[in-house]
């Protein structure tokens, strides 16, 4: 219980770091042409609101102040006063389409998606996102197209069910597969769910938009400065709600295309597995082989499968629980394997996770065992 506690923290600690810049207040620097239309959009009525407060509440005081019957002063008696009432009435009116032009049209402009650069459709998973690269134009027609990854939390769970243990610089905020887009190219971003309500969040950006299971939505950014940007789902999905990080990484065009041609040569290595995992020679099942490369059994237990095993929650067997292992390692690896990569009971194929390989599957289970004998 101490240590669901502890998560909980964790989450609400995450949420906080990604709605705000340390050390400051407001809203992060902008670095897109959307975002520098909302930040600009929110200072314009933040100061008109201060004008408003200052007027209203310097007349109510003044008033109060000038007219009290300490100073024997009577009320004035009226019942009502067609001046008056006029300029209450047209005042607030013009107000409100002085502000109603500039959010007009950024709205506007946050909703034209049209003629993008580089379309990414993005996935919101419990609790981790999936983005494929679906098509490029112009300067990046085919660059990227096909390319598929799973973005998760790469913070070690020590770090987050252990208070001892020194966080890291960018805790809860850091992914094992950043997504990778070009400077100065609009970026249109398609959203769905895989599961529950997600929502898609950058703040440098000014992007946040639901992503819900069944309906296509769209945004996107165009970023002009190239770095890492951070962000979070921020439509509360679960009890890992805190856990689901979004980092964007824009780079120059030329770094792009080399990422992206680099990218689809790696891809296929993670691919062979499945095939290799078939069966013997004489067609009976064999136990999963390793992938045509290497294949990281820990970090993918600690990226995707700690969340449960690791505290034993939801049903899931807690690593290092050699009682509750004993049973399971008795069935053999194969076995075992085949469980993880098809689901069983309560456990969905592959934990959830489809855009894994069955190598790195079998590798996180690998390495499960070996911590649980």
């Amino acid at each position: 219980m101490k240590k669901l506690s502890l998560v909980a923290l964790a989450s609400a600690t995450a949420l906080c770091s990604g709605a705000a810049v340390a050390s400051r207040l407001g809203l992060q620097d902008p670095e897109t042409p959307i975002a520098r239309q909302i930040y600009s959009l929110h200072s314009l009525i933040l100061w008109i609101c201060v004008v408003i407060f200052v007027a209203v509440f310097g007349m109510m005081f003044y008033a109060i102040f000038k007219h009290r019957k300490s100073v024997g002063h009577k009320a004035a008696q009226f019942h009502e006063s067609t001046t008056v009432e006029i300029i209450w009435t047209i005042v607030p009116f013009l107000i409100l389409m002085g502000m109603a032009y500039p959010a007009t049209k950024t709205i506007i402009d946050m909703k034209d998606t049209s003629n993008p650069d580089l379309t990414i459709k993005a996935t919101g998973h419990q609790w981790k996102w999936g983005y494929e690269y679906v098509k490029g134009e112009g300067s990046l027609s085919g660059v990227s197209d096909g390319i598929a990854l799973l973005s998760s939390l790469a913070t070690p769970m020590d770090q987050i069910v252990d208070p001892k243990v020194q966080k890291s610089e960018n805790y809860l905020l850091e992914v094992d597969n950043e997504l990778v887009v070009p400077v100065n190219k609009k970026v249109r971003v398609l959203l769905t769910a895989n599961d529950v309500i997600h929502a898609f969040w950058v703040p440098a950006f000014g992007v946040k938009q639901d992503a819900i299971p069944g309906f296509i939505r769209d945004t996107w950014f165009k970023v002009e400065k190239a770095g890492v940007y951070r962000g979070q789902c921020a439509e509360l999905c679960g009890k890992e709600h805190g856990f689901m990080p979004i980092v964007v990484r824009a780079v120059e065009e030329e770094e792009f295309k080399a990422w992206a041609v680099k990218h689809k040569a790696e891809a296929p290595v993670a691919e062979v597995a499945p095939a290799l995992q078939g069966a013997t020679a004489d067609g009976t099942a064999a136990a999963p082989a390793a992938a045509a490369g290497p294949v990281d059994g820990k970090k993918t237990y600690e990226g995707l499968c700690a969340a449960c095993h690791g505290m034993g929650i939801a049903g899931a067997p807690k690593v290092g629980d050699k009682g509750v292992w004993a049973t399971r390692i008795a069935q053999g690896p194969a076995t075992i394997a085949k469980h993880a990569i098809e689901g069983i009971r309560a456990m969905p194929a592959k934990g959830g996770n489809p855009a894994l390989s069955d190598a790195e599957v079998t590798a996180a289970v690998d390495h499960m065992v070996g911590l649980s004998k």
